[in-house]
């Protein structure tokens, strides 16, 4: 995580909770030749609102405004992580058990760099997962580049 985007999660985790939702991340990226700051929350109920999502950015672009932390212009997008939804924490792996997941890693793991199975575990920093040869494969949380939900095989 970026320096901005660590110091926009520390402004925002404050509204997020007040407005009982979950932040899942925030991205700050440059697409074409705008800067993107993306805010993805999630509620307990899996259905976010954009009166939520308008709420949170609201309250968010005053703080923003004041604390003038990013010296470019930008974008504010909030909303929802979508379907591909990324797994970010020990309480992610924890919650998501049993669904489907494509993880990518750093390294090479028995000659490939990407898997897409179901998340049989999380245990002591590994993340175990039931491949679609029913092969069960153990992958070190350290090497994990990227985590997230997926819908395909």
């Amino acid at each position: 995580m970026g320096k901005v985007a660590e110091t926009v999660t520390d402004f925002v985790l404050p509204i997020a909770h007040s407005e009982e939702l979950n932040l899942v991340d925030v991205e700050f990226l440059k697409e074409g030749s705008n800067w993107i700051l993306r805010i993805f929350l999630e509620n307990k109920d899996g259905d976010l609102t954009i009166e939520e999502c308008e709420k949170v950015s609201r309250a968010l672009s005053v703080i923003l405004d004041e604390e003038d932390p990013i010296d470019k212009s930008y974008i504010l997008e909030v909303s929802s992580p979508g379907l591909e939804r990324p797994l970010k924490t020990e309480e992610d792996f924890e919650r998501f058990k049993g669904e489907l997941i494509a993880v990518k890693t750093f390294k090479k793991i028995n000659g490939k760099k990407e898997f897409i199975g179901t998340l049989k575990d999380f245990e002591k920093d590994k993340i175990i997962l039931i491949l679609a040869d029913k092969q069960e494969i153990s992958i070190d949380y350290s090497l994990v580049a990227r985590a997230n939900l997926t819908f395909e095989i």
